[in-house]
């Protein structure tokens, strides 16, 4: 017997733990798809009237795989608005408001085409697996030179993994979403485990009082670069689609010890450049 219950919006079908009243997205068009596999206590939906579509995310409902409370996910939601005007980048999705309805709180967002690399979406990203180098090289780029402006603005990248990543292959667009986490510095590790992908997240990401800071970031950004060119957990240069001199610099980013990494992403960025020179 399924632990989950199945309701239909616009002829879309999505599950959740329980039953709940969509009919208010009529006031931002039709839906024409549901993201409803996350982890993260939000669903989400595309939508389209008169031609336009956006992307909106939805705090409140009993979606299937979260284990905050409503309240929870709302009140961090809330938290957010700041997040993405402080950090509004060409890369980043765009925020266009945010407004409590339908008895939670939901952000509307630009619609972007792109397609996610995140591994819960296992044919979009053998698509990215399949990307040709340079366009590899592309895309890490632009990642980093995002969080360098995130550390610019006085911010921390938490929870940044590859679910984070969408690309829209016809005409060779890069989308960052999912940035609900990213905090101002000075910060330390609240809670002991922090929210992410253990793939992409350092050892101080699993200490409580730990400082999370631009170091934290030059292992996420090492971490990225595994998942980009190897596209598995491993991390070796038998999988490894560049040469031997950018190998090493990643490999010394996702170093444990904090002192053995790139200090800032700036020396991460110039060592990272200088080796697929």
């Amino acid at each position: 017997m399924n632990d989950f219950h199945v309701q239909q919006t616009d002829d879309v079908s999505y599950k959740l733990k329980s039953p709940y009243d969509f009919s208010f997205l009529n006031k931002y068009g039709r839906v024409f798809k549901v993201f409803d596999d996350q982890d993260s206590g939000y669903i989400c939906f595309g939508v389209e009237d008169e031609g336009r579509r956006r992307f909106v995310k939805f705090a409140g409902a009993p979606t299937v795989r979260s284990h905050y409370s409503a309240e929870d996910t709302i009140t961090r939601m809330k938290s957010t608005a700041q997040i993405y005007n402080d950090l509004s980048h060409p890369v980043l999705t765009s925020l266009i408001t945010t407004e409590e309805i339908g008895g939670g709180l939901a952000m509307v967002f630009d619609w972007t085409d792109g397609e996610c690399m995140g591994m819960q979406y296992p044919q979009s990203r053998e698509k990215f697996m399949q990307m040709p180098i340079e366009t590899k090289l592309h895309v890490y780029c632009k990642i980093l030179e995002f969080h360098a402006h995130v550390v610019r603005q006085g911010y921390v990248a938490i929870d940044f993994y590859d679910g984070c990543i969408m690309y829209d292959f016809s005409v060779g667009k890069l989308t960052i979403c999912d940035i609900e986490f990213y905090s101002r510095m000075p910060y330390k590790n609240p809670v002991g485990r922090m929210w992410g992908s253990s793939r992409f997240m350092s050892p101080e990401e699993f200490q409580l009082g730990a400082v999370i800071d631009e170091v934290t970031n030059v292992y996420t950004m090492g971490a990225t670069a595994f998942a980009l060119f190897c596209g598995t957990h491993d991390r070796c240069i038998e999988k490894w689609g560049l040469n031997q001199a950018a190998f090493d610099v990643v490999k010394k980013a996702v170093s444990d010890e904090r002192g053995q990494r790139q200090q800032t992403l700036k020396q991460l960025i110039e060592e990272w450049n200088a080796a697929i020179t």
